[in-house]
């Protein structure tokens, strides 16, 4: 068989700039949203975990998570006193620290979750929010793609990790649900995998040694939707029937003026950087549909959802394809037992 991955496989967008004025135009275009928090969406004693918390969107994230009472755990490759810091000094809430976890490392996610669970924290609301955007391909330690690792494969290690162990509370894996109380997870993801191309299962993880950034923009969507598939695969194992055992929702903040083009070549950060101060929200303000989809009332049934900013919508009709998603689910395993 051949495993070249095809070139065909690829996003709704085949350059930077597109992405990006695409991006800008959803903002001024007026829709129905959801209602503003209120000051009665708290989540005291809530604990949180916020995965590439030290910055961007993730530290806008768990800074309003802070505000509204919850204990937060923000997931980091490397120590960030500062930000832990400056999360507390904005939200004026002590109750914040960082764990260590290298989402190219199944052995890095393993200690992580296992520290938690000796330590006996069970997560209330985990946000798996870090990913990346290289403008070339690069190889992980354990050979895989770091794009798909980081932005798929490794979301769906930790989430079943959590789920596994009973870090996140679940009847599903671990029978140690909290009583009239569900768990939250919540994924971030793009509205740039719609129209992505179909999911290749079998060409799942396989390295593409691509050099161009514009090839780098077109598979991260690609892999937002595989995503998305996810999200809704494990919203289905994660209820029975009309009773949901852990909720699982998906979102995309919209244009944000964060740190993803750290990556992209001098020049076209430098314009991206441009556009996104004139134009792009503020992670701060970008988090706020987060919180919104953890902690308002009417939110605390509902599972598979998908928010665009601050407003349900639909994602691409592939991610609701069941067969594609047990596909999908079952191809993953078989990666991850192939690498640790």
């Amino acid at each position: 068989m051949d495993n070249t991955p095809n070139a065909d496989s690829r996003g709704r967008f085949n350059n930077a700039t597109s992405a990006v004025f695409t991006g800008v135009l959803e903002l001024f275009k007026k829709k129905e949203t959801v209602r503003d928090l209120i000051d009665e969406d708290r989540l005291d004693g809530k604990i949180v975990l916020v995965t590439g918390g030290n910055s961007g969107l993730g530290l806008g994230i768990a800074t309003q998570f802070a505000k509204r009472g919850a204990q937060i755990i923000i997931g980091c490759r490397n120590e960030y006193p500062e930000a832990v810091d400056q999360i507390k000094s904005l939200s004026l809430n002590d109750n914040v620290s960082l764990r260590k976890i290298d989402l190219t490392s199944f052995e890095s996610i393993d200690k992580f979750v296992k520290g938690l669970k000796k330590d006996g924290i069970r997560l209330d609301i985990s946000i798996h929010n870090a990913g990346v955007t290289p403008p070339k391909g690069r190889k992980t330690a354990n050979g895989l793609d770091e794009m798909f690792m980081v932005n798929y494969l490794s979301k769906f290690y930790l989430a079943n990790r959590l789920l596994n162990e009973g870090v996140i509370p679940n009847n599903t894996y671990a029978e140690n649900r909290k009583e009239n109380a569900n768990s939250h997870i919540i994924f971030i993801s793009s509205d740039s995998h719609q129209g992505a191309s179909d999911i290749i299962i079998d060409q799942l993880g396989i390295f593409e040694p691509y050099v161009s950034a514009n090839r780098g923009v077109s598979l991260y969507s690609y892999n937002k939707l595989i995503l998305n598939t996810y999200s809704i695969e494990l919203s289905k194992r994660l209820r029975d029937e009309d009773q949901i055992d852990v909720q699982v929702n998906a979102i995309c903040p919209g244009p944000v003026n964060s740190n993803i083009i750290r990556d992209a070549p001098f020049i076209l950060r430098g314009f991206l950087k441009f556009i996104f101060l004139l134009f792009f929200k503020n992670p701060q303000k970008a988090a706020l549909p987060v919180v919104y989809m953890a902690a308002a009332d009417e939110m605390s049934q509902k599972t598979g959802e998908y928010f665009h900013m601050n407003r349900p919508k639909k994602m691409d009709t592939k991610c609701y394809d069941e067969t594609v998603g047990k596909q999908l689910w079952k191809k993953s395993l078989e990666i991850i037992s192939d690498k640790t």
